[in-house]
């Protein structure tokens, strides 16, 4: 993938702010660790996630806000947005571009990084 301009990389953070704030406009993986949290601790986790709000340089380093880690009663989290095509069986030709991607959020434990 090339550099992203600032228009599509504004595109792109535009896109990605909505699914992970709405979990609307892609396909939400909850990785089999956090599957295993009763309802009201994936509740929480979700929430954390959608309402995640720092992003830095050293954690959002092209301000596309695709990577963001959050912590749920002493258990660190991390959620990460990935681009794919239409089919979900390549890298998206134009993040972009909502038409020709599918977006991933995929929310997991630390330890299962």
């Amino acid at each position: 993938m090339t550099e992203a301009t600032p228009s599509a990389s504004h595109d792109v953070r535009r896109l990605n702010d909505a699914l992970r704030k709405t979990l609307i406009g892609g396909r939400v993986l909850l990785t089999s660790g956090v599957q295993r949290l009763d309802e009201a601790q994936q509740a929480e986790l979700l929430q954390a996630v959608r309402s995640f709000d720092t992003f830095t340089a050293a954690n959002d380093p092209y301000g596309e806000h695709d990577f963001g880690r959050v912590v749920i009663a002493d258990e660190g989290y991390f959620w990460k947005i990935d681009y794919y095509d239409t089919d979900l069986r390549y890298q998206s030709p134009d993040p972009a571009d909502s038409t020709v991607t599918t977006r991933v959020l995929t929310i997991m434990r630390e330890d299962e990084y």
